[in-house]
């Protein structure tokens, strides 16, 4: 199986479940998210089940930051930014956005390789 290169740039955004615990995303939409939902499909057709929750393992890398890490379909109704039930969740642990100096509300450029 081959392997994808996508990029997509995105603002930094914070979800914070019911019990307070938060999370920081990037949204992966427009041509790169299709590619991944594309790729998921399609694995999912040659596997002949769902994987994961439908997550797709990838190699992240912001800046000078690589790292590896699942993306997940968004299936949020939210109206936060990137919950628009559109696009893949990369999610950006605080290691990375403490490396590369961004936070909340900041846009962030992500390489992604599919995996």
């Amino acid at each position: 199986m081959s392997q994808s290169k996508l990029s997509c740039t995105g603002p930094l955004y914070r979800w914070t479940a019911s019990n307070g615990v938060s999370w920081h995303f990037i949204t992966i939409d427009g041509d790169a998210g299709e590619e991944m939902s594309a790729t998921e499909a399609m694995r999912r057709l040659e596997l002949g089940r769902k994987h994961g929750f439908r997550s797709l393992k990838v190699e992240a890398t912001i800046g000078e930051t690589t790292w590896q890490t699942s993306c997940f379909p968004n299936t949020s109704n939210d109206t936060s930014p990137g919950g628009d039930s559109d696009g893949w969740l990369l999610p950006i642990k605080a290691q990375v956005r403490k490396a590369e100096g961004i936070a909340e509300g900041d846009a962030a450029h992500v390489e992604l390789e599919l995996l």
